[in-house]
C-alpha cells in the first residue's frame, strides 16, 4: 500500500492529526463476525458471558499498541518484519496462516454485507456477497483525494454503527445491574463445550490477526521524517496510545452492546437465535420496526466498513510476498477480493445457517491468532529492533500472559471438541 510519509521535522501535530489508525482498526472489533458469537452468545447464555468480551478486548488493546508500537519504532509493519526476521520458509508459514485468517476475515465481512443486502432489499446472499467487489471501488476513489478520506469514511461506519447500538439498548431496556456484574465477573458457563466455542469465537472476532498487520502499516502513515529522534518516537508512541485507547474502548462498547441486546430482547424471553435473519425477523416483532431497521443498516455499515479494511489488511500481507517485484495495487485488491469472494458464495450456497458460518470463522481466526501475536510480542521485546521503545517487563510478563490465554484456550478447545467427538463414537 503506498501512503506518504510526512517528512516535517516538526514535533508539534496536534491531537488530531495522530487520530485515525486505530478507529481504521476499530472495525474489525465490531463487524458481522462480532456481530454473530455475540448474538448466539447473548441468546443462549444471557449475560453470562459477557466478560469474555471485556477480556477479550483488553488483550486486543494490548495487542493492537505493540502493533503501533512495531510500526514507530521500525518504520515496517508487522508482515514486512515477519519476512525480515524470518526470511526462510518459517517467515512463509507465517505469513501463510496470515492468509488463512484474511479468507476468514473475509468470508464474516462479505456475509454480513449480504445478509444485510437481503434484509434491507431483499436481494440474494449470494448476489449481495458479489456486489461487496464495489468495496475496492470506493477505497481507490477515496484514495485519489489522500488516504484519510478512507479513514474519515471508515470513522463514519463506525459512529453509525455505534449509534445503531444505542438506539437497540434503549428499546430493549437491558437490567443494567447485571450487565455490571457479568462485564467483570468471570463465571463457570464456559466449562459447558458449547460456551467454551462461542468463547473462542468472541476471541477470535476481537482479538483479529489482520488488524495486528494492518494497524502496525497505518501509523507509518503519521510518522515524521525525523522519527528515529527519541523524543519525537516518545510522543508519537504517546498518541498512538491515546486513538488506540479511544478507538477500541468504544468497540468494546459496541461489541458488548450486541450481546447485551440479544440477551435482554431474546435470552429473557427464552428464544435462542442461531441465524442474524432470524434475529431481524424476531426484533420486530419484540421490539418494533424501528429496531428491526436500525439493525439491518448498522449490520451493513459494519460490513462494509469491516470488509473495507480487511481487503487493505490482505494487501498488506500478499505484498510481503512479492517484495521486490513492482505490484499493481488495483490487481492486487481485486486478486484478494475474488479469491475469497467465491468461498464466501460457496458456503451459502452449502449452509442454510449462515450464523454458523459466521462463528466458525471467527473460530478460525482464534486457531490463528498465535501465529500473529508471538511474532510481535517477540519482536516488541527486541531491543535491536525497538529501542527504546522495547516493551519493559510489566509489558513482557502481560503480553506473554495473553498469549498464554489465546494459546491455552485453543488447546482447551482442541481437547473438549476431540472428547465430544470420542463420546460420539
Amino acid at each position: 500500500m503506498s501512503h506518504s510519509v510526512n517528512t516535517s521535522l516538526s514535533t508539534k501535530r496536534s491531537f488530531w492529526f495522530f487520530i485515525g489508525p486505530a478507529f481504521l482498526v476499530s472495525v474489525g472489533y465490531m463487524d458481522p463476525g462480532n456481530w454473530a458469537t455475540s448474538l448466539e452468545a447473548g441468546s443462549r447464555y444471557g449475560y453470562d458471558l459477557l466478560w469474555v468480551i471485556t477480556l477479550a478486548s483488553l488483550i486486543a488493546i494490548l495487542m493492537q499498541l505493540l502493533s503501533a508500537k512495531l510500526g514507530i519504532a521500525t518504520g515496517k509493519n508487522l508482515a514486512q518484519m515477519i519476512r525480515q526476521q524470518h526470511p526462510g520458509n518459517g517467515g512463509t508459514l507465517l505469513l501463510s496462516s496470515a492468509a488463512i485468517a484474511m479468507v476468514a476475515t473475509d468470508l464474516a465481512e462479505f456475509l454480513g454485507v449480504a445478509i444485510a443486502l437481503n434484509l434491507l432489499f431483499d436481494i440474494p446472499l449470494v448476489v449481495g456477497i458479489f456486489l461487496t467487489i464495489f468495496d475496492v471501488l470506493l477505497i481507490l476513489w477515496l484514495e485519489r483525494f489522500g488516504f484519510r478520506w478512507v479513514e474519515m469514511t471508515i470513522m463514519a461506519f463506525v459512529v453509525t454503527i455505534g449509534l445503531g447500538y444505542v438506539v437497540e439498548l434503549w428499546l430493549a431496556e437491558p437490567q443494567w445491574a447485571e450487565v455490571i456484574s457479568a462485564m467483570a465477573i468471570p463465571n463457570a458457563t464456559i466449562l459447558d463445550t458449547t460456551a467454551l466455542f462461542i468463547a473462542m469465537g468472541i476471541l477470535g472476532a476481537t482479538v483479529m490477526p489482520h488488524n495486528l498487520y494492518l494497524h502496525s502499516h497505518q501509523v507509518i502513515s503519521r510518522r515524521e521524517g525525523n522519527g528515529d529522534v527519541k523524543e519525537v518516537r516518545q510522543r508519537f508512541y504517546k498518541m498512538m496510545k491515546w486513538d488506540t485507547v479511544i478507538a477500541l474502548v468504544g468497540a468494546w462498547l459496541v461489541n458488548s452492546a450486541i450481546l447485551i441486546m440479544a440477551s435482554a430482547a431474546f435470552h429473557e424471553q427464552g428464544l435462542l437465535i442461531t441465524d442474524i435473519d432470524e434475529a431481524y425477523k424476531t426484533l420486530g416483532p419484540l421490539l418494533g420496526d424501528a429496531a428491526a431497521l436500525t439493525f439491518a443498516i448498522a449490520l451493513l455499515a459494519s460490513g462494509i466498513a469491516s470488509s473495507t479494511t480487511g481487503t487493505l489488511a490482505g494487501q498488506i500481507v500478499f505484498e510481503s510476498f512479492f517484495k521486490k517485484r513492482p505490484l499493481n495495487i488495483l490487481k492486487i485488491r481485486l486478486y484478494i477480493r475474488l479469491a475469497t469472494m467465491f468461498p464466501a458464495a460457496l458456503a451459502i450456497l452449502m449452509s442454510a445457517k449462515p450464523l454458523s458460518l459466521l462463528v466458525l470463522s471467527q473460530v478460525v481466526l482464534s486457531m490463528q491468532l498465535p501465529f500473529a501475536v508471538i511474532p510481535l510480542v517477540r519482536m516488541t521485546s527486541n531491543p535491536h529492533l525497538m529501542g527504546d521503545l522495547t516493551n519493559d517487563l510489566k509489558t513482557k510478563v502481560t503480553a506473554w500472559s495473553a498469549t498464554a490465554i489465546i494459546v491455552a484456550l485453543n488447546l482447551w478447545l482442541l481437547i473438549m471438541l476431540t472428547i465430544d467427538a470420542l463420546k460420539a463414537v
